[in-house]
C-alpha cells in the first residue's frame, strides 16, 4: 500500500504561490485559512530559499497524539485526517502541530474560532467518497478520483511533489544526482551559478 508524502524542492521553488492558490480556489477553503502556504528563509539574503509548507502527515503525528477527543486518524494510504463533527475547537492540535496545518478559520479583526481546517492532501474526509457532504466539510476527494493533490499538480517548476512517498523519493533523489551535488545540493550557487575558472583568472590579473 502506497503512503503518500509531499516534499518540496527548494531549488525550484519560484515563490509563484500557484500551491496556495490551487489549494483555495479546489476546495473553497474558509476565509482565513491557508491549508498550504509558501514560506521564504533568509529572504533578501544570499542564500535565501522558497519552500511549500502544509500537513506533512506525519506517521507518528502530534495533532493525533494530543488530541482530547480523537477527531484525527490515519488512512490507509497514510494520510492524516480529522472529523469536524467530532472536532471540539480546542486548538491543542494548532500548538502541537511545528508545521502550523490545523488552523481557526477567521473572521473578522480578532477572528472566529470554529472546527479545525486543516490540509487533507485532497483525500476528503470520513463521509462517502464524492458525496455533497464531505465536499462542504473538506473539499474534492481527488484521490479516489485517482489523481494527485492539487497544490503539486499545479506546481509549474515541479517543486513541490505529492503522491506515493517513495516514488517521490526517488524523483527527488534522481534530481540531486542529476545536480551532481552532494552537500552543495542547498548552496547558493546550485541557483544562480558559481564563476568559472577563467573568470576568477580575469578578476586576479585585474
Amino acid at each position: 500500500m502506497a503512503r503518500m508524502k509531499f516534499i518540496c524542492d527548494s531549488e525550484r521553488c519560484i515563490e509563484c504561490n500557484g500551491c496556495v492558490t490551487a489549494c483555495k480556489a479546489e476546495h473553497d477553503v474558509p476565509w482565513g485559512v491557508n491549508r498550504r502556504r509558501v514560506v521564504t528563509l533568509n529572504d533578501g539574503v544570499p542564500g535565501e530559499k522558497s519552500i511549500s509548507v502544509a500537513c506533512m502527515h506525519c506517521s507518528d503525528a502530534p495533532c493525533m497524539a494530543v488530541c482530547p477527543v480523537d477527531c484525527f486518524y490515519r488512512t490507509d494510504e497514510g494520510v492524516v485526517l480529522h472529523d469536524k463533527d467530532v472536532c471540539i475547537g480546542c486548538g491543542y492540535c494548532s500548538y502541537a502541530c511545528p508545521f502550523g496545518a490545523p488552523q481557526f478559520p477567521t473572521n473578522g479583526t480578532f477572528g472566529l474560532r470554529g472546527k479545525m481546517d486543516k490540509c487533507t492532501f485532497c483525500a476528503g474526509g470520513p463521509e462517502a467518497n464524492g458525496s455533497t457532504a464531505e465536499n462542504e466539510k473538506y473539499g474534492r476527494n481527488r484521490l479516489a478520483e485517482g489523481k494527485l493533490p492539487a497544490c503539486a499538480e499545479m506546481c509549474s517548476t515541479k517543486a513541490l511533489l505529492g503522491g506515493d512517498g517513495d516514488v517521490v523519493a526517488d524523483i527527488f533523489r534522481t534530481r540531486v544526482l542529476t545536480r551532481g551535488k552532494g552537500s552543495e545540493v542547498w548552496g547558493w550557487g546550485t541557483a544562480y551559478g558559481k564563476p568559472t575558472s577563467g573568470a576568477k583568472t580575469e578578476e586576479a590579473k585585474s
